[in-house]
């Protein structure tokens, strides 16, 4: 019998991703009527377990706190199912008789989620909704850390999927847990896709599983408290984002930023909503402890009571205190509390006005938090629009609490535990990801219209071209020497037929080639004896682009075509060899020449490097060098590695 854990890890993992894809072999061929079924049984199964599963989440990974997973729970087996209601995601999606197109859902397969310590029950409800929803079966990879939990949570919505008629086998969860099976899991062959949660580098493994991946990245929310808008209210609001669940949600805020005329009030305003606002030295403390000297988050802080952190930090705070506040002088390197910090602790940043705090905002999400949420609290249209403009990030949240309306749960964005970040983090969408995300549309498309009634170009763009039985005009050939329509040295290319095609185009723009064309015998366009000195007709003007489209073409003697010389020092040696024997090798560079390639020893090492940092260099084509106790942020560390930027 085998006793190895990870083989049997790799075992469970192959037997219950087959199980699974049986299972949907089946599932696949339900009516969206017997999908919808399913669905409404998995969310009630979810809401009536939602209290006993939070408790179990709290108490393996003490993460967070119960109410508040609660309510997470609830998002996804109660508000997710009543938005989805109705949505059609499998058959017949839609038909558009105007354009003759008929649009049909297909699922996509065997669905990997691989699910957080974080939010373990909410986000396994949610994915096996989405999942089932588009018509697929998944399996779970729970994180080590709240493995009983996640597999009661999947154990419960299997049990309400098969009772309502899913087939056996259409939801999974292993049992057996490793950074080797979750990669086993990415890529194995009836793996369709990929729904990643959790640290930057399980999402660049699943983006680079070969599967397509729907993984998403870090938050670095900003959060610009305007003159405009109600004071109490908004500080309230920010509390209320920043407390919830002890700041797991990677959308809650970070960084308050207003202006310095409303330090008093929000300083006040805090107090009264039950945040601690630390001083200077409880401030230093805070920082020494929750950013670690490698610029990663200490994780015995993550999701932690306001209580727990300041007594790792040496200080003690009312039983009380919804949140820490601590105020920072600036945003990036030499200010880490400006970072992402997964715990109750809100960085607060006062500023001379509106615009200076627009741009502060702007990099907050550049310092880690790139395309994921930004919010604002104002009742000034003009302000808002402008924000929200402005800031790189694709969830703009507008007077409400960040983490409850990036999630859909007081706004009207969809409901998910998955938030894309788009292109400018990395991430395959920007929207929220529900099940719309995991079907395939397939078009059936009959005839519109005949080819020739597509374009709307002149007739004449379309005939026929010139064959190679048709005369070529003089214009271009007549006076050219017989070496004119043989291959251009160094470039492959027959000069009569380049010529021709000029000729042709020019034609068709109603220009006429007519008349001389004097050609030297070196194939360059120039002026016959006696011909007129003032006048170039339009057939050397033609001649002349040739040879420089010619010219241009020619290949550099670094690359030598079929070239066949012993090498290049049997080239000096013979005063015969061809002339792309002279040249050095590309890849021949002297020590000087080396000196100035980016990342070479010339650049000056820095000791702290941001994403703002990485991207800068990476679009000056250059290295970073760092010193040997350098400090990377987790956003930089993750998109400089994966473009080999850093140089050590």
């Amino acid at each position: 019998m085998i006793q190895d854990t990870d083989l049997l890890s790799i075992q469970e993992l192959r037997t219950k991703v087959e199980l699974a894809h049986q299972a949907f072999l089946s599932f696949r061929t339900f009516s969206q009527d017997k999908i919808d079924a399913v669905v409404e049984a998995m969310g009630e199964a979810g809401r009536a377990h939602a209290r006993r599963l939070a408790e179990m989440a709290v108490e393996e990974t003490g993460y967070g706190n119960v109410p508040d997973k609660i309510a997470k729970n609830l998002l996804n087996a109660d508000l997710l199912p009543r938005t989805i209601r109705g949505m059609k995601t499998v058959g017949v999606l839609r038909e558009i008789p105007e354009k003759k197109i008929v649009e049909v859902g297909v699922p996509m397969g065997v669905i990997g989620a691989i699910l957080p310590t974080t939010n373990p029950t909410s986000t396994a409800i949610f994915k096996s909704i989405i999942a089932l929803k588009a018509g697929n079966a998944v399996v779970h990879s729970p994180h080590p850390y709240a493995r009983h939990c996640t597999c009661e949570t999947i154990d419960i919505l299997q049990r309400a999927a098969v009772s309502a008629g899913a087939p056996e086998g259409i939801i999974q969860c292993l049992t057996l847990t490793s950074q080797e099976t979750t990669q086993q899991l990415m890529k194995h062959p009836k793996i369709a896709a990929i729904l990643a949660t959790g640290g930057s580098g399980l999402v660049r493994a699943a983006y680079s599983s070969g599967k397509p991946a729907f993984g998403v990245g870090p938050g670095n929310v900003p959060v610009l408290l305007d003159t405009t808008a109600n004071i109490p209210e908004a500080v309230g609001l920010v509390i209320e984002g920043k407390s919830f669940d002890f700041g797991t949600v990677c959308s809650s805020e970070q960084s308050l930023v207003c202006q310095e005329s409303l330090r008093a009030t929000v300083l006040s305003e805090l107090r009264v909503h039950k945040a601690f606002v630390c001083d200077e030295a409880q401030t230093k403390a805070l920082e020494a402890t929750l950013i670690q000297p490698n610029g990663r988050i200490n994780p015995a802080c993550v999701g932690k009571s306001p209580q727990a952190i300041a007594g790792l930090a040496g200080f003690t705070v009312p039983a009380d205190a919804r949140i820490l506040a601590c105020e920072i002088r600036g945003v990036g390197k030499e200010h880490p509390l400006s970072a992402e910090k997964l715990s109750p602790v809100l960085s607060l940043l006062f500023v001379p006005d509106f615009a200076a705090a627009v741009d502060a905002c702007e990099k907050v999400l550049q310092f880690g938090g790139l395309g994921h949420t930004a919010m604002i609290h104002s009742h000034d249209e003009a302000r808002i629009r402008e924000y929200g403009l402005r800031m790189p990030a694709f969830r703009v949240l507008v007077n409400t609490a960040s983490p409850q309306g990036s999630t859909g749960i007081t706004t009207n964005v969809f409901p998910s535990m998955t938030l894309g970040c788009g292109a400018i983090a990395g991430n395959i969408t920007s929207d929220n990801v529900g099940p719309q995300h995991l079907t395939n549309i397939k078009r059936i498309a009959t005839v519109a219209r005949k080819a020739s009634e597509a374009f709307t170009v002149p007739a004449e763009t379309l005939a026929a071209p010139v064959t190679s039985s048709q005369p070529v005009r003089p214009a271009i050939s007549a006076q050219a020497p017989t070496s004119v329509a043989a291959p251009v040295a160094g470039t492959g290319l027959d000069r009569q037929k380049v010529a021709s095609a000029v000729e042709q185009y020019l034609a068709s723009k109603g220009i006429s080639v007519g008349g001389p064309s004097p050609v030297s015998s070196t194939g360059t366009p120039g002026q016959s004896a006696g011909a007129p000195s003032a006048a170039v007709t339009t057939a050397q003007a033609a001649a002349g682009v040739v040879d420089r489209f010619l010219s241009g073409r020619r290949l550099t003697p670094a690359t030598p075509p079929n070239c066949g010389c012993a090498s290049p020092a049997a080239s000096k040696a013979d005063s015969t060899a061809p002339a792309c024997c002279s040249a050095p090798p590309a890849s021949a560079a002297s020590p000087a020449d080396a000196a100035q390639q980016p990342g070479a020893a010339t650049e000056p090492a820095v000791d702290f490097v941001c994403e703002d940092d990485v991207r800068m260099a990476m679009a000056a084509k250059r290295k970073i060098r760092l010193k040997p106790r350098a400090i990377l942020t987790p956003s930089a560390r993750d998109l400089g590695e994966r473009h080999e930027i850093f140089v050590r």
